[in-house]
């Protein structure tokens, strides 16, 4: 075990993907498609925080108040949740993919201090034209408020900001895929890169 690492954390001795990629980047329906392949355990920071904030805990009714007043929920807090689920799955996991995180590159950097390093970072890389035509087309159906032109601009450029400084931190584990193909042709590439890392874990 690294020796920077919590002590109350025990070594997690499964492969650990994050997977990255703006909003409509199709990074859901990789996700979907690795869990039913691999069998690993998807974990969301999004989910993890609207299932606490939906159980009425006394941290959950903390995050409401917090998201209602349009802040930023604490790096920590998002780590907390995190090293929970992780932790409660690791009996039986296979292995851990991590969805839309780190947002920012302080979150990689603690995550890896204190839970545990990252074997690879997956990036499906599509154009703010292609997310953008996306996100418009999921608007028609979705009802969703944050689907509307002008939003939807401003959530990539935030995201586009951040995910920046993450990719740069993480050259050496990063993978590039582009992500303005059919979704057989990149779920092909991403398998290749997971059955990799799969092989040097077998070692």
């Amino acid at each position: 075990m690294d020796s920077e690492n919590d002590a109350s954390t025990p070594a997690i001795n499964v492969p650990i993907i994050w997977i990255l990629g703006g909003p409509g980047s199709g990074k859901g329906t990789q996700c979907d498609r690795i869990v039913a392949k691999y069998g690993f355990t998807h974990l969301s920071s999004g989910d993890l925080l609207r299932n606490e904030v939906s159980s009425g805990s006394s941290r959950g009714q903390e995050l409401s108040a917090i998201m209602e007043r349009g802040e930023l929920v604490p790096l920590e807090v998002v780590l907390d949740l995190l090293r929970e689920a992780i932790l409660s799955a690791l009996p039986t996991s296979k292995g851990y993919l991590i969805d839309g995180y780190p947002r920012e590159k302080e979150q990689g950097i603690l995550f890896e201090k204190t839970i545990a390093p990252v074997n690879l970072v997956i990036f499906y890389d599509a154009s703010e034209a292609t997310l953008v035509e996306r996100l418009l087309g999921r608007a028609k159906t979705s009802g969703r408020v944050d689907d509307n032109e002008e939003t939807i601009k401003k959530r990539l450029n935030t995201f586009n900001t951040h995910n920046d400084q993450v990719v740069q931190q993480y050259t050496d584990k990063l993978k590039r895929i582009h992500a303005e193909r059919s979704t057989d042709e990149i779920f092909a590439e991403t398998s290749q890169h997971i059955d990799e890392l799969l092989g040097q874990f077998a070692k």
